[in-house]
């Protein structure tokens, strides 16, 4: 068995910090929002929050850590299909980041999660609330919008209860996840199909003053929306 350092800590921070903005968006909505006084306008925040989060994640997906990546993580389709039917017949192939069928979820909910904050930006309650871009759209488009951004949260349900069905059945397979994204360390039965450098030279975590770089930028937006 063997212990691969395999997400950094910008990597964790982000997961952890976009469960949390989730989980707000849907109980402020969902919820009576007790005990906020105006859920609605924490809803937003939550949602000003995420985009920097998303933001961070995008550009990290680019210039960060090896298993971080894209490119690291996204497979053509025939590897998927090979991925899953081996994880349904036996024991399927380690991988030391994303598996294949992961990192399509990985990417199809970043997908969402990027539409829903945006489309956030745009909606108004027509009582209380209005976004900070809501003025630059007509009403009938902000409407269309609102419409699309409840699609879009009944998706994410959908997304989110696959996500956590996945986290049981590769835990079922030996594979424990969530302690990886807590400690950032997987503990590998064999050699990664990804990763074949196990114990060498190879870099697998950015730089430091790069994540500053990157998390300063995220961090812009967030402001002004925050202040808007």
């Amino acid at each position: 068995m063997t212990r691969l350092r395999v997400w950094d800590l910008p990597v964790r921070l982000f997961h952890w910090g976009l469960v949390g903005c989730v989980a707000l968006a849907f109980y402020t909505m969902k919820t009576d929002g007790a005990p906020f006084i105006f859920p609605v306008d924490i809803h937003a925040r939550g949602g000003y929050v995420l985009i920097g989060l998303l933001l961070f994640r995008w550009l990290w997906g680019l210039v960060g850590s090896r298993h971080a990546r894209f490119r690291g993580f996204l497979y053509p389709p025939a590897t998927m299909f090979d991925y899953a039917r081996r994880l349904l017949r036996e024991r399927p192939p380690i991988f030391a980041g994303h598996n294949p069928l992961g990192g399509m979820m990985v990417v199809v909910m970043l997908l969402s999660l990027t539409f829903q904050a945006a489309s956030g930006l745009f909606l108004t309650d027509d009582i209380f609330f209005n976004a900070p871009l809501h003025g630059w759209v007509d009403r009938s488009t902000a409407r269309t919008l609102a419409g699309l951004h409840h699609l879009n949260a009944n998706l994410l349900l959908l997304l989110i209860a696959a996500h956590l069905l996945a986290l049981v059945v590769h835990r079922l397979k030996g594979e424990r996840l969530v302690r990886a994204m807590i400690t950032g360390r997987k503990a590998l039965a064999g050699e990664p199909e990804d990763d074949p450098a196990v114990g060498g030279p190879v870099r697998r975590i950015a730089s430091p003053w790069l994540a500053l770089a990157v998390i300063v930028i995220a961090a812009l937006p967030v402001i002004w929306l925050w202040k808007a």
